[in-house]
């Protein structure tokens, strides 16, 4: 047995192994595809946002070059401005246009008139920042930051490595990233005549009010713009940083051969005002006048406005931290129900966004992404497996024992059958010899010697008939008679079969029977069963000072029940529901003492379950043993 349970500790290491291996590479693809997912989608969510600023940079480019005045003039005569009312997006401060002299026109205001009551703190801080931008618009550009990765590399090598991108494309190398949001190079269109007055009367008003001197002024000061210690600003400094170069103009002609005026328009670009607002302007080149057109973007609006339609209504949300920051200014938002202090996730997806928007960045952050839906699965299938396996294993071994534990049994009973079947033979042996040599002075010691060789002669008949039935039995070959009785017939059998063996081993029989309805049974096999049992109790019950037994036979819930009780010694607990195997036999001093093959009880159970019935052993309250056979009151032969 050492040796089984050595074979199959080795042997399910040699399984479990292998299995845990691909159970853990199974989970780490899961595990890295789930990730390639995440990162897919966390990139189709940044396309939107893109797509957002790009429809928005669009719009931007097609306004007409006069609807940044109040009025306009078309064939239909002077309509308003598309631009002449607050803009619908929260995040848009207002639309303007910087003129040559660097003086200010807004669509809010009507052209020589003072803004509408409830737009003068709006117009005010329009020309606020009309006035930052004039001072700024001439100072160097500053280095423009590197853009964040588009594509973690290590990111690119674990798609790989799980398959995902292969499966769906020839090739998972990322496709390189736009540059510029809209038109790239500066464009040349044609107005009518009615625009380019319309342009022209706009910073004709503006010049008459402001002044050309103030506005030269202004400029040359900015030139020189000390800073917070009154020295002048380096070109590579200053609080507020162009964002985008600005491209040169040409000065174009006057008008084009078909006498329409010809106007060049370069594309947009942005400055930052402050920690919170930058301005997107373009720039209108007019027969060598430059003016600058565009709106004010306030960056915390804007960056609230990207995460709440782009980001808040989306499954990924809940899983993932988007982070945006607009020239130094962040916002950002948490997976559902994650805390402040939440730890910061793998990255997923990055970007800088192209030009104007280059001082937009994009980062997002897998906090928490959820399981690929086969990794439930997959975890039932390995607990399925695991538990088929345990069971498998424990099958196998209770199995090998129980064929070594019956291969032990058998040779034991070898053992004893030659044991048993010696010992008569020689006692036949000696008796015959000495009847032959005339030993037996008298007749009666003859006759002893005659009853001594009967009995052998008996015992070696019964264990021969014992091997013989338990091999019908397993054969099954063996025919019961079945027929009615009331076990009245089998009762004064036993007693009468049995009456001198208990009288020469001093026991007492009790017989007590209630009214017994009448069923069918085999009579010599019930008789045969019951001289079993008392066979048993004589064996081990011979050297105790009370020497009883009793059989008591009642009928309870459709059931006969056959008691058969001593006053042996009694089973050892563990051996209760072993008794009736096949060649067992209780190890202790006194079975080793007393012989037997241990195929009494087995033949009991066999007999007993080929008529219906079944057998159960238990110690008594008081010393002693019962067996008790149930037999089917309802069997008819």
């Amino acid at each position: 047995m050492k040796r089984l349970r050595i074979y199959m500790i080795i042997f399910s290491v040699l399984v479990t192994l292998p299995l845990v291996f691909v159970a853990w590479r199974t989970y780490g693809a899961l595990d890295r595809e789930v990730q390639a997912q995440v990162r897919f989608f966390a990139e189709r969510l940044l396309d939107e946002i893109e797509a957002e600023l790009a429809e928005l940079v669009r719009r931007e480019e097609n306004r007409a070059v006069d609807e940044y005045g109040h009025n306009r003039v078309t064939e239909k005569g002077t309509t308003p401005s598309p631009l002449s009312r607050l803009p619908d997006q929260a995040f848009i401060l207002g639309y303007f246009q910087s003129n040559p002299d660097g003086s200010f026109q807004t669509p809010l205001v009507e052209d020589g008139q003072d803004p509408p009551v409830g737009l003068v703190e709006r117009v005010n801080q329009l020309q606020a920042i009309n006035a930052v931008f004039n001072q700024r618009k001439r100072i160097a550009q500053l280095p423009v930051p590197s853009p964040l990765r588009d594509q973690d590399p290590s990111a690119i090598a674990e798609d790989r490595q799980s398959g995902f991108a292969d499966r769906f494309l020839r090739s998972a190398e990322p496709q390189k990233a736009k540059s510029v949001l809209g038109q790239e190079r500066a464009r040349v269109e044609e107005i009518t005549a009615g625009q380019a007055m319309n342009l022209a009367q706009m910073e004709s008003d503006r010049s008459a009010s402001q002044g050309r001197e103030d506005a030269v002024a202004d400029m040359e000061t900015a030139d020189a713009a000390p800073s917070a210690d009154g020295i002048p600003l380096p070109p590579a400094a200053g609080p507020g940083r162009k964002i985008h170069q600005l491209p040169a103009v040409e000065t174009l002609p006057a008008k084009s051969e078909t006498g329409r005026f010809l106007v060049e328009v370069a594309p947009l670009q942005a400055v930052a005002i402050d920690d919170e607002r930058v301005f997107i302007f373009r720039r209108i080149g007019v027969d060598g006048q430059i003016y600058r057109q565009g709106f004010v973007l306030g960056l915390r609006a804007f960056l609230e406005h990207l995460l709440a339609v782009h980001f808040d209504p989306q499954p990924i949300a809940r899983y993932t931290r988007l982070t945006l920051n607009a020239a130094g200014l962040d916002a950002s938002r948490q997976p559902s129900g994650a805390g402040a202090a939440t730890a910061a996730g793998d990255w997923v997806a990055g970007r800088t966004f192209p030009a104007p928007f280059g001082f937009l960045t994009a980062e997002m952050q897998a906090v928490s992404p959820p399981p690929s839906p086969s990794h439930q699965t997959l975890t039932l299938a390995l607990a399925v497996l695991g538990a088929v396996l345990v069971a498998g294993m424990a099958a196998i071994y209770h199995s090998a024992r129980t064929v070594l534990d019956l291969s032990e049994r058998r040779s034991q009973f070898v053992s004893a059958v030659t044991h048993e079947l010696k010992t008569p033979l020689t006692n036949i042996r000696m008796y015959v010899e000495m009847l032959d040599q005339g030993m037996a002075a008298t007749p009666e010691r003859e006759q002893a010697y005659l009853g001594i060789l009967a009995a052998e002669s008996a015992r070696l008949s019964g264990l021969i008939n014992n091997v013989l039935e338990l091999s019908r039995l397993e054969k099954q070959t063996r025919r019961f008679n079945l027929k009615d009785g009331d076990l009245t017939d089998v009762l004064a059998d036993v007693q009468a079969v049995m009456a001198e063996r208990l009288a020469r081993e001093d026991f007492d029989l009790h017989i007590h029977t209630g009214r017994l309805p009448v069923f069918a049974y085999d009579r010599d096999v019930l008789v045969q069963v019951l001289i079993n049992l008392m066979e048993n109790s004589i064996k081990f019950g011979r050297h105790l000072p009370e020497k009883k037994i009793a059989i008591a036979a009642e009928a309870a819930d459709g059931w006969v029940k056959l008691a058969v009780s001593d006053a042996g010694p009694g089973i050892p607990r563990r051996s209760l529901k072993q008794v009736f195997d096949d060649f067992y036999r209780v190890d202790n001093d006194l079975t080793r003492t007393s012989g037997g093959t241990g195929l009494g009880l087995a033949l009991v159970k066999k007999f007993v379950a080929a008529m219906g019935g079944r057998v159960t052993a238990e110690n008594n309250d008081g010393p002693g043993c019962t067996i008790t056979i149930s037999l089917p009151a309802n069997l008819k032969s």
